[in-house]
């Protein structure tokens, strides 16, 4: 009820010309181009990105912020995808500044164990009986904890994703991503067919995948990076990640655009800058499903989506709540209060503080080569 009043309460406001000077027809630009290009272009100015991760995008923001007002052409999500050691982190990070755009690095575990302060939780496994303690199913994938991973890190590419799409359309820069939560099913039906994952939990993962997954906006572009299974694994043991390489798992475009090179020697990111030059994202066609999901007209539905993934991400996060452990106080995170009022930790001006922070995002923080 409350989108309805706010589109409602929007589109009267932009049907009234005196009030805002706007028209209802948003014309979005859709061809991305490399920071070379776009050096030899005269840029419009625009708007300061807004602070989505500390400031809320409210109902009067609505009438005087302009979403549209800070895209450009790369103003877009792109994906790297590919198998292990592929060389996607590479290419992703070289992509994010050939383009201008924001590099974010495949979710992981090392997002949520270790803690806002750089405590590490699995440093406290040995006093944790064997159903509470840090899991990986690389290193153990026989274990019964295998379904709850799997679980938890749908919720973290999702979490990483909504990051994502707060990104671009509270600041305009567009977002190179190493994976993303669309393709975490494969890794799901690849431990499936091992036997690692029962048949209740497969089916459970797709019940909260489905109640997700259609809460987002798909990606822009999708590169997959072809790897040949020998090199995969001459891969793993070269960039010696010590929890890939002793694994005993990793042995031998309807939506959005696809792009798909043969990265068993390692590409040139130039060529595929270029190639992504080449496509056209400003086609349109009622019948074309391709990024439909990006297809709006009206500045008020950029809002509420806005709207949406900066401030309302808990409310889609909530979908993904799992059931307690059997001993929800040993799993509790290592500090004693919530962020901001541990005073031991470095903590201060907690006898001033009234509210909670803002919104939650997952730290910029790349996997470690080992545990």
């Amino acid at each position: 009820m409350a989108c309805l009043v706010r589109v409602s309460l929007t589109r009267l406001a932009c049907n009234n010309g005196k009030l805002l000077n706007a028209s209802n027809n948003v014309k979005v630009l859709r061809t991305i181009s490399s920071r070379i290009t776009r050096a030899d272009e005269d840029l419009p100015a625009k708007p300061k990105p807004w602070p989505y991760q500390t400031k809320s995008f409210t109902l009067l923001n609505y009438f005087f912020d302009k979403t549209t007002a800070r895209f450009d052409e790369n103003s877009k999500i792109i994906v790297v995808e590919g198998p292990v050691a592929a060389g996607k982190t590479k290419l992703a990070k070289e992509l994010a500044c050939e383009l201008e755009m924001l590099y974010l690095p495949e979710a992981n575990l090392d997002m949520t164990y270790i803690n806002d302060y750089g405590f590490d939780l699995r440093t406290l496994d040995a006093q944790l009986p064997e159903s509470c303690r840090s899991f990986d199913n690389l290193t153990n994938p026989e274990l019964y904890l295998t379904s709850l991973l799997e679980q938890l890190k749908l919720c973290f590419r999702l979490s990483q994703y909504i990051d994502a799409l707060a990104h671009v359309l509270s600041t305009g820069q567009g977002v190179v991503l190493d994976r993303c939560v669309y393709s975490d099913f494969v890794f799901a039906e690849a431990m499936r067919s091992q036997g690692y994952l029962s048949k209740l939990a497969h089916k459970k993962y797709y019940e909260f995948r489905d109640c997700t997954i259609s809460e987002l906006l798909r990606p822009h572009l999708v590169i997959y990076l072809d790897v040949p299974v020998p090199k995969v694994i001459e891969n793993i043991k070269k960039r010696a990640i010590s929890y890939e390489k002793n694994s005993s798992v990793l042995t031998p475009q309807k939506h959005a655009e696809l792009l798909v090179y043969d990265w068993t020697d390692e590409g040139d990111v130039e060529i595929v800058v270029e190639d992504i030059e080449r496509i056209d994202f400003n086609r349109h066609d009622l019948q074309d499903s391709q990024l439909k999901d990006w297809d709006h007209s009206m500045e008020e539905e950029w809002a509420v989506l806005r709207h949406k993934y900066a401030d309302k991400k808990n409310s889609i996060m909530n979908y993904c709540n799992l059931p307690a452990f059997e001993v929800p106080e040993l799993v509790a995170p290592g500090e004693e209060y919530e962020k901001g009022y541990n005073t031991d930790l470095g903590d201060r001006g907690w006898l001033f503080k009234i509210a909670v922070p803002h919104r939650n995002t997952l730290p910029l923080r790349e996997r470690r080569t080992s545990l």
